[in-house]
């Protein structure tokens, strides 16, 4: 076994003096893998010693300063091949991004397509359609604080021009009219002649095509 025994920042250390326990989990969304428990030899030969310690006294009285001796050496020992080989377990599961570094797991956030974490480059269907989701809660919200009026020119004006005055006295219009209320002038440009649906150029009183005043 190596000397240098590496580590990840992303997993906690579960063991107690009874055994050994780790868990690994993912840098991205925090899910991971618990090992089991692995009891230790070294933690049940110490606690008998204190057990032994406590009752008998006497020549056991030095049980606990020996149980305390075992565990410092023969413990710390046991822990670390506890967690290599913890480490060695559940690696499968786990990938190292190239561009940020993090620890992910490899079944929820890592992107096969681009050797990437998802959240360097992300799922772009999963984005397209988060986004999509998005525009319509926006829309919604916009739809609902919206006046009735607002919401009738939204949907059935939007096409056409509304003027915000009368294009002959100039007086305001608080709505999308055919004709002002103050002078009775018509708002509404024709696009087409009435008579033979020829195209017409703005400002014409007569149809260039059958000569229809317009």
């Amino acid at each position: 076994m190596a000397d240098k025994i590496q580590f990840v920042r992303n997993y906690s250390d579960l063991s107690t003096n009874k055994g050994f326990q780790f868990e690994f989990y993912c840098d991205r969304c925090g899910s991971g893998f618990r090992t089991r428990f692995k009891p230790s030899v070294t933690g049940t030969v110490t606690g008998v010693l204190d057990a032994a310690g406590s009752l008998l006294g006497g020549l056991f009285s030095r049980a606990a300063d020996v149980s305390e001796r075992v565990r410092s050496v023969s413990w710390e020992k046991a822990h670390d091949e506890a967690f290599v080989a913890a480490a060695e377990e559940l690696r499968p599961n786990f990938v190292q991004c190239p561009r940020c570094s993090s620890w992910v797991c490899r079944s929820g956030c890592w992107n096969n397509k681009k050797g990437l974490c998802k959240e360097c480059a992300p799922d772009l269907g999963v984005e397209m359609a988060a986004a999509q989701a998005s525009k319509s809660v926006e829309e919604v919200w916009a739809h609902a604080a919206m006046a009735e009026e607002d919401k009738k020119l939204a949907t059935e004006y939007w096409r056409e021009t509304i003027r915000a005055s009368c294009p002959q006295c100039e007086a305001p219009l608080s709505s999308n009219a055919k004709f002002c209320p103050e002078c009775g002038a018509p708002l509404k440009v024709r696009e087409n002649c009435p008579a033979c649906g020829t195209k017409l150029t703005p400002g014409s009183k007569f149809c260039a095509e059958c000569g229809q005043k317009i």
